[in-house]
């Protein structure tokens, strides 16, 4: 029978998985001064997790987090037992298949205290699918970030059938103490919301550069100079909303909604046969394979940390001014 989770102290955290989703985590758990445990059977974890401490601290110090004595807070268990063994939560950052699922979540709901939430990064596989034979689902839930977890704030909380409301609040709570933000999913839907989203835009991008309308450079620099920007502010709702003018969404349904479905209808589905996928993956390799992978992730993740700090910068700016007109 599930147990009410009643504590809202996460003190101690247990990071199940150490690939790049797994540090990225540790490394903000860490950050904001929870106690880490990590377990993976790699046999590099020591080295690995060192590595990501040193690399990620200068991101987590840009977001205002002391890193002083960072990797004291983090531990190497020798197994998920000793992992999860006192754990106020549990992120789990196993491969995306259900079998794997099934089994670790088993001995996760075994071994980890009963007030610990049992959390997946799960980034298409909804809870449901590897809880259905366990007795006690109620503080199982999807909490799937976007890479890096430490830079990218969303969270995307999505209980299954079976998890409980006390379960999602605690969830909502914790991810907003490691300063994240959650949003609650309402339905499960194989890869969520997010996914479902970038593969909708994927599916596009690949479709225009098989047929040789654009690049992948160039489209790239199509969505870096014009969705992106406007994406990342207002998101695509509120861009429509506001692309509307003073009479907003309505406005804009109203005068292109006929000419946006006709596109909708005319959207291309790529063929990606081992010819096309092949020549994509070359050209994608053109484009970018003169730099290496650690020079690309480093000028994304500046990148990153500029369009974010600027975004809270243009916040507090705003609050600011609200404050002054309230009080005036």
């Amino acid at each position: 029978m599930t147990q009410e989770l009643t504590t809202r102290e996460f003190r101690t955290a247990a990071v199940i998985g150490a690939g790049t989703i797994g540090l990225s985590w540790t490394a903000l758990f860490a950050g904001h001064g929870l106690t880490v445990r990590v377990s993976d059977p790699r046999p590099d974890l020591a080295e690995a997790v060192a590595e990501a401490l040193a690399g990620f601290a200068p991101h987590l110090a840009a977001q205002g987090l002391d890193v002083e004595g960072l990797a004291d807070r983090v531990h190497i268990a020798s197994d998920v037992t000793e992992a999860v063994r006192d754990a106020d939560v549990v992120q789990e950052n196993g491969p995306e298949r259900v079998e794997f699922k099934k089994d670790l979540f088993a001995t996760l709901v075994r071994e980890a205290p009963a007030h610990a939430l049992l959390l997946s990064s799960s980034s298409a596989i909804p809870s449901t699918a590897f809880t259905t034979e366990l007795d006690d689902a109620g503080r199982i839930l999807i909490g799937h970030p976007f890479n890096p977890p430490h830079l990218i704030p969303l969270v995307e909380v999505v209980p299954g059938e079976r998890t409980s409301e006390d379960a999602v609040r605690a969830a909502v709570d914790f991810y907003t103490l490691v300063g994240r933000t959650p949003v609650v999913e309402r339905k499960e839907i194989p890869g969520f919301v997010g996914n479902r989203l970038q593969n909708a835009l994927s599916r596009e991008a690949v479709h225009l550069v098989e047929q040789g309308v654009v690049t992948p450079e160039d489209l790239d620099r199509v969505m870096t100079n014009s969705l992106g920007i406007r994406w990342s502010t207002v998101g695509p709702f509120l861009g429509s909303h506001l692309g509307g003018g003073p009479g907003g969404y309505r406005h804009m349904a109203e005068h292109i909604g006929a000419s946006m479905k006709q596109m909708w209808a005319e959207l291309g589905t790529p063929s990606q046969n081992e010819e096309e996928q092949e020549r994509l993956i070359e050209a994608v390799e053109r484009a970018y394979g003169s730099s290496t992978y650690s020079e690309l992730t480093e000028t994304r993740d500046r990148r990153q940390l500029a369009v974010l700090s600027a975004l809270d910068s243009a916040d507090r700016t705003a609050r600011t001014a609200n404050t002054a007109k309230e009080e005036n």
